[in-house]
């Protein structure tokens, strides 16, 4: 990703539930949930889907003096969420410091992440990796990353998972995947953390007609991310955790119906950046 002085987000992971790479989803990817977002040379990673192991790659190519400790903040710890974690190659390099966030509801970061990467089912232990790690479970209290001020707050979600808000002077993101609506208090949480944002990326993996026979799951649908973002008055909607089932004709109807309630909608693309570096986002693929 571009290293200039700019806010920046780059989608590495937009899918939901289980990977998908078909050819008929090229257009929106297969990968499962990973945002970068960057100021300068600090970066925050959020959530370790498939997708991370592109990212990782990428990582180190970056000059080694330039590299600063990458924090790497996650929703929750289903798998769809986590996949990417065994392959992540900064992990497997000496010198690298990787710091682990999570809200602190959710339980030990360490426990959970140790858990991914235990016999039969991976052959290197987590606590054996090269790479420093530290953990940082979460309360109220914000987390800086350079000139980025994060913080958490909870979503419904089976099992709990939290959402982040990123602040800076270049603008504000706000990551809500995965969330369902239907609880008033954290419905009202969500929307006060959204409130004013220049990019929320919200969970939509139904339409509202799939809805109802997934009431429960731990999803939202499209329409409520509509509603959310007028009501929070943020400037841009990024629908985000697509299902599996929804290849690349449906993600055009699904973001084309959305635009018709909030006219700036974009349906998140693997590979997608965005810059907050000017008078409006730029966006690129």
């Amino acid at each position: 990703m571009d290293q200039s002085n700019g806010l920046r987000l780059k989608f590495w992971g937009v899918r939901g539930s289980t990977p998908t790479p078909q050819r008929e989803n090229l257009i929106y990817g297969g990968n499962t949930a990973c945002i970068e977002v960057r100021s300068g040379h600090d970066t925050a990673v959020f959530d370790l889907g498939t997708g991370a192991r592109k990212l990782g790659e990428t990582l180190l190519t970056e000059p080694k003096e330039q590299r600063k400790p990458l924090h790497i903040f996650l929703t929750h710890y289903h798998w769809d969420h986590l996949q990417g974690l065994p392959l992540f190659l900064p992990l497997y390099q000496e010198g690298n410091e990787i710091v682990f966030h999570a809200s602190e509801r959710l339980g030990s970061i360490r426990d959970h992440l140790r858990g991914q990467m235990t016999a039969p089912y991976f052959p290197v232990p987590f606590d054996q990796v090269p790479a420093k790690v530290s953990f940082l479970e979460m309360g109220e209290e914000a987390v800086e990353v350079g000139n980025m001020r994060i913080r958490c707050f909870p979503m419904n979600h089976p099992q709990g998972a939290a959402g982040y808000r990123v602040e800076t002077d270049e603008g504000v993101i706000v990551y809500a995947s995965d969330l369902e609506h239907g609880n008033a208090a954290m419905d009202e949480k969500v929307r006060e953390f959204a409130r004013g944002a220049d990019m929320l990326i919200y969970d939509s993996q139904y339409t509202p007609d799939e809805y109802p026979s997934h009431k429960g799951w731990g999803h939202s649908h499209w329409r409520e991310a509509t509603i959310v973002a007028r009501d929070a008055g943020v400037r841009n909607l990024i629908l985000f955790h697509h299902d599996p089932g929804h290849d690349d004709s449906i993600m055009e109807g699904i973001e084309a119906s959305a635009r018709e309630y909030f006219e700036n909608t974009t349906a998140a693309r693997e590979g997608m950046s965005i810059g907050l570096d000017g008078p409006l986002p730029s966006f690129a693929a």
